[in-house]
């Protein structure tokens, strides 16, 4: 091996390190960070828990406070996520952060996952019907063909 190759981060050598799951308050989110947590707790991998914070220039031109409704839900994501993890403290030991990203679903996804140096992505199928013609974040991320995708129904 090269010098120049042994600095090189190197993806899915040993079983995930870093496992990426979405989340936005749905049902199918909320199945999907379970997934996700069993996943870490059985790899001893770090799960990094992302919500996408949606930039709405219609919503805040019509007067909506969309950055508050957003950080409200990231609170309240982060206060269920903790709850979670206290009922199952000394049962289950799992590492976690959460993490806020700025954009739409998909790209905010994509930039978590390269930023945190993602080994797999787990989110949950989309529940809106208009994703069928126009494709789901689910199905974006595995046609990215960048990391293991896995999508909880």
């Amino acid at each position: 091996m090269t010098d120049q190759h042994s600095h090189q981060f190197e993806r899915g050598t040993d079983g995930p390190k870093v496992i990426v799951v979405g989340v936005d308050g749905s049902d199918s989110s909320f199945r999907a960070a379970a997934y996700a947590a069993g996943l870490a707790r059985r790899q001893h991998a770090l799960l990094a828990v992302v919500y996408v914070q949606p930039v709405m220039a219609a919503g805040a031109a019509l007067g909506v406070p969309v950055a508050e409704t957003t950080d409200e839900i990231a609170e309240g994501l982060i206060a269920e996520i903790r709850e979670a993890t206290e009922r199952v403290k000394g049962i289950f030991d799992i590492r976690w952060e959460f993490h806020t990203f700025p954009g739409d679903p998909y790209n905010g996804l994509v930039r978590a996952a390269d930023d945190l140096k993602a080994d797999a992505v787990v989110v949950g199928a989309s529940e809106q019907a208009g994703h069928r013609i126009v494709g789901s974040v689910a199905v974006r991320l595995v046609k990215a063909g960048r990391w293991p995708v896995t999508v909880v129904p």
